[in-house]
């Protein structure tokens, strides 16, 4: 199974000079935790939920002062979106990340490949797994969630 079958396609971007609360804005309208960001066309890094948090306002920073440049994670993991599901297992393993940008071949962002995209997409091999799937199964209703109404 290849990347691009897995990956998630609808893919956001934001610019390196953006506010940290339209970056904030961003991931609340889309539901989601992290964002590429780029500097023109080029992605220079992502932008995570935790970033944010951790790196921003737990340091008392205006998340509408702050830029997304000024609290980016550098370092970006990619993967091609024609390579193997199985070698962005272990590329992730090795790198020890939970996310991997997609690029085409000319460098160009097409998608994010989360951890829990290759769990429940995959086969699980072991009750480990099973529960990474479980997990990460986006409208999965949890037993407490469930109204206890009669």
């Amino acid at each position: 199974m290849q990347v691009h079958e897995l990956m998630t396609k609808d893919l956001k971007l934001i610019e390196s000079t953006a506010s940290l609360l339209e970056a904030a804005e961003l991931m609340r309208d889309r539901d989601v935790g992290v964002l590429p960001v780029t500097d023109g066309a080029r992605a220079i890094g992502i932008l995570t939920d935790r970033d944010i948090v951790v790196r921003a306002l737990a340091d008392y920073r205006d998340p509408a002062q702050t830029t997304v440049r000024e609290v980016l994670t550098p370092r970006v993991s990619t993967i091609y979106f024609d390579q193997e599901v199985s070698e962005a297992a272990e590329l992730m393993a090795k790198d020890q990340v939970r996310r991997l940008l997609v690029v085409d071949h000319q460098q160009a962002p097409v998608g994010i490949l989360s951890l829990g995209d290759v769990a429940t997409g995959g086969k699980a091999l072991s009750s480990g797994a099973e529960a990474l799937r479980g997990v990460s199964q986006p409208e999965h209703e949890h037993a407490w969630q469930q109204s206890t109404k009669p």
